[in-house]
């Protein structure tokens, strides 16, 4: 079964950025808070999915390929 998972970046502060994240790029409802100092990302609805986790840890390997956060991307499985 395929998995795809699409985000965008929302808003930045310095310490924390939010990205927006979802199954299809035209509804992407749900958002994430990644702190920027310890890399960790909290959902903002509080459900810890198989969605959330593949949207935290896809943007945090394109920040440690490129050094920068991404500010769009997706992640096919």
């Amino acid at each position: 079964m395929a998995s795809l998972v699409y985000f965008k970046k929302e808003s930045e502060d310095g310490a924390v950025i939010r990205y927006s994240f979802g199954e299809d790029p035209a509804t992407m409802t749900r958002l994430l808070s990644m702190n920027t100092y310890t890399r960790t990302a909290q959902p903002d609805d509080g459900d810890l999915d198989y969605t959330f986790l593949k949207a935290s840890r896809k943007i945090n390997a394109v920040y440690d390929e490129r050094s920068q956060w991404p500010e769009r991307g997706m992640s096919a499985s």
